[in-house]
């Protein structure tokens, strides 16, 4: 046969932007059946439990997708083997910050030369994401995938529906617990090389504009919060400058409770000249009656950077502790039970829905072997429960709720979370009768003697009954079940 060349269109197709990407190293996905494969949010958490077992080796894997031969010249983190000009959550500052604070824990001191080498390349991984996808300049962000896959009603990466654009509230609330983590970072550093400090100041106030776009208290703006059903929701902006909520009440809405810091009075102390502009910035906001993201400020306390005002942060926490809403016995459902009665919308003459359905997804979204429409994720579960830690560090016994809503058990956020714990790591133990519930679709199979013992790592988990679902050998973000074991114990 006479040869043939290839077809001029191979050129263009998937990925071909990516002229300087170039992955010879190995990286840790630890899925045999789909590797070799990477997506960049999966691997950050990979490395929070690594961290537990090899700092060095965690923090090799993180920095890889920092490297020039990974990030883009303009900031972007390639998002995972299919298309690397999609957007994940941006999670590597959080990351970062997990380990470093991990091995100085266990050996007293933490590697600053490695968080300074994050934070140099997360600076312009930021500024990419508020530069691509912040489209309307109004610090509420849009984004396509944003890894959640099929929570919305409609597939946010093939367009929007009627040609608007879609303000997502996790996506708003992403780059808000970016912000922080940038910001904790550069404290800690400060501390070390006040050079840093300057950078410090730069993600506070950024911080500010982003808590004030997404609680919306401008007059123009119809808020994302709303006040009735006391839920955040994503709004979608049409053409004609119609404004539309789409009223989900799913993990996107609570995911705003996850961007909370704790700055300690130490830290403020040794940083008089950080300290002293951000009591410039909170008078000048009162002054001209400006959204207050610091409510309870006291000189000589630490000081609370919270997304969500302490009000909406009281009806969240009871929602998302409501066992007819997100509280599963076996961790934090994804969407709300309430949508066992369908949601379903209209916009333009066409009909979207969603409802709770507890494990294997009914829509083909993302290939239909993944779901974010009722299932428990631990990576989200483990999110909620150190933000629960966050706040507790503040608040301490002051701020107690029942424990689940309704119940007449109040605990401090701190039990609460190692409550939430115990439900996630009850997934993997055995029941009375001798069964795991991760087990729960064919367990008669692990009575075998050989098999009694095998725990496979499942994707994610039944929001009913806690069975593994989805990619069985997905042993990479559900192992932050160990690292909830040992805060547990520590």
């Amino acid at each position: 046969m006479t040869p043939t060349n290839p077809p001029h269109e191979r050129k263009y197709g998937r990925n071909s932007t990516w002229q300087t990407f170039r992955n010879h190293d190995i990286l840790s996905m630890p899925d045999a059946w789909e590797y070799p494969w990477f997506a960049a949010w999966d691997s950050a958490f990979h490395c929070v439990t690594f961290s537990m077992v090899d700092h060095e080796f965690a923090k090799k894997q993180l920095l890889l997708f920092t490297k020039e031969w990974y990030m883009a010249a303009n900031g972007q983190i390639p998002a995972y083997e299919w298309n690397f000009s999609d957007v994940n959550p941006p999670v590597q500052a959080w990351a970062a910050i997990q380990i470093y604070q991990m091995e100085q824990r266990k050996t007293g001191k933490g590697d600053l030369s490695f968080l300074k080498r994050m934070f140099n390349k997360l600076a312009l991984n930021f500024t990419w994401w508020v530069n691509r996808e912040d489209s309307l300049n109004n610090n509420v962000f849009e984004g396509g995938f944003l890894g959640l896959d099929n929570i919305g009603v409609f597939d946010r990466s093939n367009g929007i529906p009627g040609g608007g654009v879609l303000e997502q509230v996790d996506g708003t609330s992403w780059m808000a617990l970016y912000c922080l983590n940038m910001l904790e970072i550069a404290l800690e550093i400060s501390l070390h090389d006040d050079t840093f400090e300057d950078m410090a100041l730069k993600y506070f106030g950024h911080f500010v504009f982003i808590a004030e776009a997404l609680n919306k208290i401008t007059e123009e703006s119809i808020s994302s919060w709303d006040e009735k059903e006391g839920f955040f929701y994503d709004t979608l902006i049409l053409p004609d400058g119609k404004k539309i909520p789409i009223k989900v009440r799913s993990i996107s809405g609570l995911l705003s409770m996850a961007a909370v810091l704790n700055i300690r009075k130490e830290c403020l102390a040794k940083l008089p000249r950080f300290k002293a502009s951000m009591d410039w910035y909170r008078t000048y906001r009162v002054e001209t009656q400006k959204y207050q993201v610091v409510e309870e400020y006291d000189p000589n306390k630490d000081v609370l950077l919270s997304l969500v005002p302490r009000k909406r942060l009281d009806i969240l926490i009871h929602s998302i502790l409501d066992e007819s809403e997100f509280l599963a016995d076996y961790g934090i459902r994804s969407l709300s039970k309430a949508h066992e009665t369908k949601y379903q919308i209209e916009i333009n003459g066409s009909i979207y829905g969603i409802n709770y359905e507890p494990a294997e997804s009914s829509t083909d979204l993302f290939g239909g072997n993944s779901n974010w429409r009722g299932p428990i994720w631990m990576p989200m579960n483990y999110l909620f429960i150190s933000s629960l830690k966050e706040y507790h560090n503040y608040f301490g016994d002051d701020l107690k709720f029942d424990y689940p809503t309704g119940s007449d058990n109040p605990l401090n956020l701190k039990e609460i979370g190692f409550e939430i714990s115990k439900r996630l790591i009850g997934i993997f133990k055995k029941d009375e009768n001798g069964n795991r519930p991760v087990n729960e679709l064919d367990k008669e199979k692990y009575t075998d003697e050989h098999f009694k013992d095998l725990i496979l790592f499942y994707e994610y988990f039944d929001g009913n009954n806690g069975r593994g679902v989805g990619a069985s050998h997905q042993t990479g973000w559900t192992a932050l079940v160990a690292n909830l074991i040992e805060e547990i114990n520590r």
